[in-house]
Protein backbone atom coordinates (compact mmCIF):
# COMPACT_ATOMS: atom_id res chain seq x y z
CA UNK A 1 0.00 0.00 0.00
CA UNK A 2 1.65 3.35 -0.49
CA UNK A 3 0.69 5.95 2.64
CA UNK A 4 -2.16 8.71 2.04
CA UNK A 5 -2.11 9.23 5.05
CA UNK A 6 1.26 10.36 5.07
CA UNK A 7 0.53 12.13 1.77
CA UNK A 8 -2.74 14.06 2.76
CA UNK A 9 -0.63 14.95 6.26
CA UNK A 10 1.83 16.94 4.49
CA UNK A 11 -0.57 18.53 2.11
CA UNK A 12 -2.24 19.92 4.95
CA UNK A 13 0.79 20.80 6.71
CA UNK A 14 2.26 22.48 3.58
CA UNK A 15 -1.22 24.63 3.02
CA UNK A 16 -1.05 25.36 7.06
CA UNK A 17 2.57 26.96 6.55
CA UNK A 18 1.48 28.35 3.35
CA UNK A 19 -1.66 30.32 5.21
CA UNK A 20 0.86 31.06 8.25
CA UNK A 21 3.48 32.72 6.01
CA UNK A 22 1.35 34.91 4.74
CA UNK A 23 -0.05 36.23 8.17
CA UNK A 24 3.57 36.39 9.55
CA UNK A 25 5.83 37.93 6.75
CA UNK A 26 8.29 36.22 4.58
CA UNK A 27 10.58 36.78 7.00
CA UNK A 28 9.34 34.30 8.94
CA UNK A 29 9.45 31.05 6.48
CA UNK A 30 12.13 29.16 8.36
CA UNK A 31 9.91 28.80 10.90
CA UNK A 32 6.79 27.90 9.06
CA UNK A 33 9.89 25.16 7.20
CA UNK A 34 10.70 24.03 10.96
CA UNK A 35 6.77 23.59 11.49
CA UNK A 36 6.21 21.42 8.36
CA UNK A 37 9.22 19.17 8.85
CA UNK A 38 8.33 18.19 12.59
CA UNK A 39 4.72 17.60 11.73
CA UNK A 40 5.35 15.19 8.21
CA UNK A 41 8.19 13.85 10.71
CA UNK A 42 5.76 12.85 13.49
CA UNK A 43 3.23 11.33 10.58
CA UNK A 44 6.06 9.27 8.98
CA UNK A 45 6.66 8.16 13.03
CA UNK A 46 2.69 7.13 13.34
CA UNK A 47 2.61 5.36 9.78
CA UNK A 48 6.42 2.93 10.74
CA UNK A 49 4.31 2.05 14.05
CA UNK A 50 1.08 0.61 12.04
CA UNK A 51 3.18 -2.08 10.46
CA UNK A 52 3.37 -4.60 12.83
CA UNK A 53 2.71 -7.73 11.70
CA UNK A 54 1.82 -11.01 13.54
CA UNK A 55 0.57 -14.28 12.39
CA UNK A 56 -1.46 -14.96 15.96
CA UNK A 57 -4.54 -14.59 15.55
CA UNK A 58 -6.10 -16.34 19.22
CA UNK A 59 -8.67 -13.43 19.73
CA UNK A 60 -8.71 -12.55 23.40
CA UNK A 61 -12.11 -12.35 25.34
CA UNK A 62 -14.17 -9.28 23.83
CA UNK A 63 -14.04 -6.40 25.84
CA UNK A 64 -16.04 -3.64 26.14
CA UNK A 65 -14.10 -0.73 26.44
CA UNK A 66 -13.35 1.81 23.82
CA UNK A 67 -9.59 1.89 22.48
CA UNK A 68 -8.65 5.90 21.78
CA UNK A 69 -6.72 7.37 19.05
CA UNK A 70 -4.10 8.73 20.91
CA UNK A 71 -1.54 9.34 17.88
CA UNK A 72 -3.84 11.88 16.47
CA UNK A 73 -1.67 15.04 15.25
CA UNK A 74 -2.54 18.18 17.04
CA UNK A 75 -3.13 21.07 14.85
CA UNK A 76 -1.42 24.57 15.94
CA UNK A 77 -2.76 26.81 13.19
CA UNK A 78 -6.11 26.35 11.33
CA UNK A 79 -6.07 24.57 7.53
CA UNK A 80 -8.90 27.42 6.93
CA UNK A 81 -7.84 30.69 7.66
CA UNK A 82 -4.34 30.11 9.38
CA UNK A 83 -5.44 31.21 12.97
CA UNK A 84 -4.01 29.81 16.06
CA UNK A 85 -6.10 26.93 17.11
CA UNK A 86 -6.50 25.42 20.82
CA UNK A 87 -7.00 21.82 21.91
CA UNK A 88 -10.30 22.13 23.65
CA UNK A 89 -13.75 19.67 24.02
CA UNK A 90 -16.90 21.57 21.38
CA UNK A 91 -19.92 22.03 22.89
CA UNK A 92 -21.99 18.96 23.41
CA UNK A 93 -19.29 17.03 22.54
CA UNK A 94 -16.92 14.64 24.46
CA UNK A 95 -13.87 14.46 22.51
CA UNK A 96 -10.92 16.74 22.10
CA UNK A 97 -10.44 18.83 18.95
CA UNK A 98 -8.39 20.94 17.72
CA UNK A 99 -10.68 24.34 17.16
CA UNK A 100 -9.45 27.61 15.59
CA UNK A 101 -9.33 30.54 17.88
CA UNK A 102 -10.36 32.77 15.27
CA UNK A 103 -13.09 31.58 12.64
CA UNK A 104 -13.96 28.99 15.20
CA UNK A 105 -13.50 25.71 13.01
CA UNK A 106 -13.78 22.44 14.24
CA UNK A 107 -10.69 20.15 13.06
CA UNK A 108 -12.27 16.17 12.80
CA UNK A 109 -10.06 13.54 12.65
CA UNK A 110 -11.67 10.43 11.46
CA UNK A 111 -10.64 6.89 10.77
CA UNK A 112 -9.03 5.86 7.62
CA UNK A 113 -10.90 3.36 5.59
CA UNK A 114 -8.53 0.39 3.99
CA UNK A 115 -10.19 -1.90 0.92
CA UNK A 116 -8.29 -5.36 0.11
CA UNK A 117 -8.95 -8.44 -1.63
CA UNK A 118 -7.82 -12.47 -0.99
CA UNK A 119 -7.07 -13.40 -4.40
CA UNK A 120 -7.29 -17.55 -4.52
CA UNK A 121 -6.38 -19.63 -7.38
CA UNK A 122 -5.94 -23.81 -6.56
CA UNK A 123 -5.44 -23.42 -3.02
CA UNK A 124 -2.60 -20.30 -3.44
CA UNK A 125 -2.81 -17.05 -2.78
CA UNK A 126 -2.09 -13.84 -4.67
CA UNK A 127 0.75 -11.73 -2.55
CA UNK A 128 2.53 -8.58 -3.19
CA UNK A 129 6.13 -7.51 -2.27
CA UNK A 130 6.10 -4.24 -1.61
CA UNK A 131 8.46 -1.97 -3.28
CA UNK A 132 7.75 1.18 -0.98
CA UNK A 133 7.39 1.83 2.89
CA UNK A 134 6.63 1.33 5.52
CA UNK A 135 8.09 -2.75 5.43
CA UNK A 136 9.84 -2.47 2.00
CA UNK A 137 10.29 -5.83 0.70
CA UNK A 138 7.56 -7.63 3.09
CA UNK A 139 4.75 -9.61 1.46
CA UNK A 140 1.00 -8.22 1.93
CA UNK A 141 -2.17 -8.56 0.52
CA UNK A 142 -3.43 -6.02 -2.75
CA UNK A 143 -5.11 -3.18 -0.56
CA UNK A 144 -4.63 0.08 -0.22
CA UNK A 145 -6.88 3.22 1.15
CA UNK A 146 -10.53 4.27 -0.69
CA UNK A 147 -10.49 6.68 -2.74
CA UNK A 148 -13.63 9.47 -2.58
CA UNK A 149 -16.48 8.33 -5.02
CA UNK A 150 -16.11 4.64 -4.89
CA UNK A 151 -17.24 1.87 -2.76
CA UNK A 152 -15.28 -0.49 -0.68
CA UNK A 153 -15.79 -3.48 -3.11
CA UNK A 154 -14.75 -0.65 -5.96
CA UNK A 155 -11.45 0.49 -3.97
CA UNK A 156 -10.64 -3.04 -3.75
CA UNK A 157 -10.28 -4.48 -7.05
CA UNK A 158 -8.69 -0.93 -8.02
CA UNK A 159 -6.04 -1.81 -5.49
CA UNK A 160 -5.66 -5.34 -6.74
CA UNK A 161 -5.17 -3.60 -10.39
CA UNK A 162 -2.33 -0.98 -9.34
CA UNK A 163 -0.78 -3.29 -6.81
CA UNK A 164 -0.77 -6.26 -9.05
CA UNK A 165 -2.44 -5.30 -12.59
CA UNK A 166 -4.66 -8.44 -11.56
CA UNK A 167 -8.54 -8.10 -12.88
CA UNK A 168 -10.41 -9.65 -10.64
CA UNK A 169 -14.44 -9.94 -9.59
CA UNK A 170 -15.81 -9.57 -5.65
CA UNK A 171 -17.01 -12.82 -4.50
CA UNK A 172 -17.31 -12.14 -1.01
CA UNK A 173 -17.29 -9.79 1.99
CA UNK A 174 -15.02 -11.43 4.17
CA UNK A 175 -12.98 -9.47 6.80
CA UNK A 176 -13.23 -5.97 8.82
CA UNK A 177 -10.49 -5.37 11.29
CA UNK A 178 -10.47 -2.04 12.88
CA UNK A 179 -7.09 -0.89 14.49
CA UNK A 180 -8.12 1.62 16.34
CA UNK A 181 -4.69 3.29 17.82
CA UNK A 182 -3.77 4.47 14.44
CA UNK A 183 -7.16 5.01 12.81
CA UNK A 184 -7.91 2.81 10.37
CA UNK A 185 -10.38 -0.11 9.33
CA UNK A 186 -9.65 -2.34 7.21
CA UNK A 187 -12.63 -4.05 4.30
CA UNK A 188 -10.86 -7.49 3.17
CA UNK A 189 -13.24 -9.16 0.08
CA UNK A 190 -12.53 -12.80 -1.42
CA UNK A 191 -12.09 -12.62 -4.71
CA UNK A 192 -11.58 -14.32 -8.06
CA UNK A 193 -9.55 -13.16 -11.23
CA UNK A 194 -11.74 -12.28 -14.01
CA UNK A 195 -10.18 -12.91 -17.26
CA UNK A 196 -7.33 -15.85 -16.57
CA UNK A 197 -4.56 -16.01 -14.46
CA UNK A 198 -2.60 -12.53 -14.96
CA UNK A 199 -0.95 -10.55 -12.71
CA UNK A 200 2.57 -8.69 -12.42
CA UNK A 201 4.51 -6.29 -10.14
CA UNK A 202 2.64 -2.68 -10.03
CA UNK A 203 4.41 0.29 -8.97
CA UNK A 204 4.42 -0.21 -5.66
CA UNK A 205 5.37 -4.00 -5.42
CA UNK A 206 8.40 -5.65 -6.51
CA UNK A 207 6.98 -8.93 -7.58
CA UNK A 208 3.62 -10.66 -7.05
CA UNK A 209 3.33 -14.67 -6.65
CA UNK A 210 1.06 -17.00 -5.92
CA UNK A 211 1.80 -18.77 -3.08
CA UNK A 212 0.86 -22.45 -1.37
CA UNK A 213 -1.47 -21.61 1.46
CA UNK A 214 1.07 -23.83 3.43
CA UNK A 215 3.99 -21.85 2.26
CA UNK A 216 3.10 -18.64 3.23
CA UNK A 217 5.93 -16.82 4.99
CA UNK A 218 4.54 -15.48 8.41
CA UNK A 219 7.38 -13.94 9.32
CA UNK A 220 7.47 -11.84 6.29
CA UNK A 221 3.99 -10.31 6.67
CA UNK A 222 4.11 -7.05 6.36
CA UNK A 223 1.13 -5.55 8.60
CA UNK A 224 -1.17 -7.23 11.30
CA UNK A 225 -3.87 -7.23 9.24
CA UNK A 226 -2.85 -8.59 6.88
CA UNK A 227 -1.61 -11.66 8.41
CA UNK A 228 -4.85 -11.61 10.56
CA UNK A 229 -6.46 -12.06 7.12
CA UNK A 230 -4.95 -14.81 5.76
CA UNK A 231 -4.80 -17.10 8.70
CA UNK A 232 -8.43 -16.62 9.10
CA UNK A 233 -8.34 -17.47 5.05
CA UNK A 234 -6.63 -20.56 5.44
CA UNK A 235 -8.71 -21.86 8.27
CA UNK A 236 -12.36 -21.38 6.46
CA UNK A 237 -10.37 -22.94 3.50
CA UNK A 238 -9.57 -25.64 5.72
CA UNK A 239 -12.62 -26.08 7.01
CA UNK A 240 -14.14 -26.12 3.78
CA UNK A 241 -16.74 -22.96 4.62
CA UNK A 242 -15.93 -19.04 4.85
CA UNK A 243 -17.50 -16.68 7.01
CA UNK A 244 -17.39 -13.27 7.86
CA UNK A 245 -15.25 -11.92 10.38
CA UNK A 246 -14.72 -8.87 12.63
CA UNK A 247 -12.66 -7.83 15.01
CA UNK A 248 -10.45 -5.19 16.63
CA UNK A 249 -6.70 -5.17 16.71
CA UNK A 250 -5.03 -3.51 19.37
CA UNK A 251 -1.24 -2.57 18.67
CA UNK A 252 0.91 -2.39 21.21
CA UNK A 253 2.57 0.66 21.16
CA UNK A 254 6.45 1.33 19.54
CA UNK A 255 5.79 -2.25 18.18
CA UNK A 256 8.25 -2.59 15.19
CA UNK A 257 7.21 -3.79 11.77
CA UNK A 258 6.92 -7.28 11.10
CA UNK A 259 6.59 -8.28 15.16
CA UNK A 260 5.24 -11.27 15.45
CA UNK A 261 4.05 -10.01 18.95
CA UNK A 262 3.06 -6.85 18.54
CA UNK A 263 -0.71 -6.76 18.42
CA UNK A 264 -3.65 -9.00 19.67
CA UNK A 265 -6.96 -9.52 18.42
CA UNK A 266 -10.42 -8.88 20.84
CA UNK A 267 -13.57 -8.39 20.26
CA UNK A 268 -13.57 -11.38 17.54
CA UNK A 269 -16.95 -12.23 16.22
CA UNK A 270 -17.47 -14.34 12.81
CA UNK A 271 -20.96 -15.76 10.82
Amino acid sequence: MASPAMIESAFLSRSCAILLARRIGVGKRSRVANLRRKSTSFVSARCCASASAGPDVSPSPATTGRSKNTLGPKFSFCPVCGGPADQRVPDGEHEPRSVCTLCGFVHYQNPKMVVGCVVEHDRKILLCRRSIEPCYGLWTLPAGYMELGESAAEGAVRETQEEAHAQVEPVSLFAHLDIPLIGQSYVIFRAKFAHGVQYSPGPESLECALIEMDEIPFDKIAFSTISVALKLYIQDYKAGRFRVHSGVIDKRPGASPSDPQGFVLRDYLSS
